[in-house]
């Protein structure tokens, strides 16, 4: 009954990451295309500009950016 179990955990939670990394792949390729689209493949712009915009989504919720001292 236990490998019934830990199969059963092993199979949930690695289709739960090959979701996650399915929408983290696909929205890649969506903003690549917003970036060859809007800023002529200029990758420093939308960078800096990725960064400063998860930095604001991270402080915005709670005011503070104690999520970053998790990673």
């Amino acid at each position: 009954m236990k490998t019934t179990r830990l199969i059963s955990y092993f199979t949930r939670n690695i289709f739960i990451v090959l979701g996650l990394v399915l929408i983290w792949r696909g929205t890649w390729y969506v903003l690549d295309e917003i970036d060859i689209l809007f800023l002529g493949r200029n990758h420093i712009i939308s960078a800096v500009g990725g960064i400063i915009l998860g930095l604001l989504i991270l402080y915005l919720p709670d005011r503070d950016l104690k999520e970053i001292s998790k990673l």
